[in-house]
């Protein structure tokens, strides 16, 4: 008899432990995971009747508020400017949860961030809401100059202050109308999703932040930077020869200059006329550790912490990935290759320029307030990484002004202001290439840095970043600079 009442003891004993064991697990390990989850809807539920504050734009225009509504719910979450926010409010969904500014800032939103002080004791006792409202650093007129300027183009466009990381504009497209998601009638809001989720040109992705695109000769600023840090060249040495193509190394393999030109000269002329050969050459004398260890100063390979859900990382290949194939190498240090990035790290690369070598961490949040106007948290600039010694972003920097006043990219010239930039035009492999454009401006003392990038244009179109992704740029530095007093 005491041997059963001592096995049972020692059983329970060993599922306690086990019981222990997993609930500390899913408490503490794992959850951050299950709660960043999209299938996750257990703090929508508990939400989704509750007072819920605004989102609006920097200069003023409101893109996500709850109205009331005389069912079960109470209220329901509207979204006045539709299409044009999507991708940055996200939606808040009974149904199939949230995304964008409506997840991460959700607790600020329906005021649960706050310290409780004495006056919010006052307000339990008499059924006061707490929300919080929410400025973003966009701006609702920089938004809608930069979805003209894109167009129904699929691509994307992403603005930011490279002193700051704050995000002045980031649109993309295809898009998509959040409204119906928040619908109280659930066969609204399913027949919604469904034709969201079966469409292919896939208008949930924000392209922006979450698809990666070959960036093409826009790399080619990591490649120049890189290989001045390693002091394997200077903007004016060496002089690499003139070249319409350039044989690869342990192959019968050649790599060609745009349309076939014949292109060389140093590393200014270089990226001024966007050379292959040359860079090239030049990420086969930087070599694998050095041209990899640069993309991931850069940011490639790791998630930028950007505060919208779900980001993804830009990819560079580990430097063994080139042993043995320094084809590979060659074709990687023009960006395409393995190399894939997202417009919001391009936008970065451009601001690391821009910014005496340094990237901010990107953001949107600008401040919260809570319901009576009381400022509760203002998002303070945090550098996320140091891509380059300021020497070096300055060399570039030079470079790239060159590229736009007499290069590949005179179309993002604006009159009065000293714009620098790069183009890119990357094939596919599909007869479409992906065309981009990344610059800064006034280069003297940058304010605004931009990524553009319209994807998958047909090779019969004559896709070239420099004839269509510059213009778009050119538009939305214009009216960035004009719209901050510059």
């Amino acid at each position: 008899m005491n041997r059963q009442i001592r096995g049972l003891g020692i059983a329970l004993v060993v599922l306690f432990g086990a019981l222990f064991v997993q609930v500390n697990y899913l408490q503490v390990f794992a959850a951050d995971r299950l709660n960043d989850h999209p299938a996750n809807t257990r703090t929508v539920v508990r939400d989704f009747s509750a007072p819920r504050g605004v989102v609006q734009t920097a200069d003023g225009v409101v893109v996500a508020r709850s109205v009331e509504t005389d069912d079960q719910f109470e209220r329901r979450r509207e979204y006045p400017e539709g299409p044009l926010f999507a991708h940055v409010t996200g939606y808040f969904s009974f149904t199939y949860g949230s995304d964008g500014v409506e997840r991460t800032y959700n607790d600020e939103l329906v005021g649960r961030d706050r310290e409780i002080n004495l006056d919010d004791l006052r307000d339990l006792l008499v059924d006061t809401d707490r929300t919080g409202d929410i400025t973003l650093t966009i701006s609702a007129a920089l938004q809608r100059v930069a979805a003209d300027a894109l167009g129904q183009r699929e691509g994307a466009v992403v603005a930011l202050d490279p002193r700051t990381g704050a995000v002045l504009a980031m649109v993309d497209y295809p898009t998509y109308d959040p409204n119906p998601l928040a619908d109280h009638d659930q066969s609204v809001v399913r027949q919604a999703w469904s034709g969201l989720e079966a469409d292919p040109a896939r208008p949930l992705v924000p392209r922006a932040y979450r698809e990666r695109y070959f960036p093409g000769s826009s790399f080619k600023v990591v490649t120049a930077a890189t290989a001045l840090e390693a002091g394997v060249a200077t903007p004016t040495e060496p002089v690499y020869p003139t070249l319409r193509e350039l044989p690869l190394p342990l192959t019968d393999q050649t790599l060609s200059n745009f349309a076939g030109e014949a292109c060389g000269g140093n590393l200014t002329e270089s990226l001024r006329r966007s050379c292959n050969t040359t860079f090239a050459r030049v990420g086969l004398d930087v070599g694998a550790a050095d041209l990899a260890a640069g993309a991931r100063a850069f940011g490639f390979a790791s998630v930028p912490p950007f505060d919208l859900p779900f980001g993804v990382a830009s990819t560079f290949p580990e430097a063994e990935a080139f042993e043995r194939n320094e084809p590979a190498l060659a074709k990687s240090a023009i960006g395409q290759q393995d190399v894939a990035a997202t417009p919001l790290q391009m936008a970065l690369v451009a601001s690391a320029i821009a910014n005496d070598g340094v990237i901010m961490e990107p953001h949107v949040l600008g401040e919260v307030r809570a319901d009576d106007g009381t400022l509760i948290r203002k998002f303070e600039p945090r550098e996320w990484r140091r891509a380059v010694p300021a020497r070096v972003a300055y060399e570039v920097r030079d470079m790239m002004v060159g590229v736009v006043q007499g290069g590949t990219g005179r179309a993002a010239q604006i009159p009065g202001v000293t714009v620098g930039g790069k183009t890119g035009t990357a094939e596919t492999g599909r007869d479409t290439s992906h065309t981009w454009f990344v610059a800064f401006a006034p280069a003297e003392a940058p304010e605004v840095a931009v990524a553009v990038v319209l994807a998958d244009v047909p090779n019969a179109e004559d896709p070239q970043g420099g004839r269509l992704a510059a213009p778009v740029a050119r538009t939305v530095l214009e009216a960035a600079l004009a719209g901050r007093g510059s």
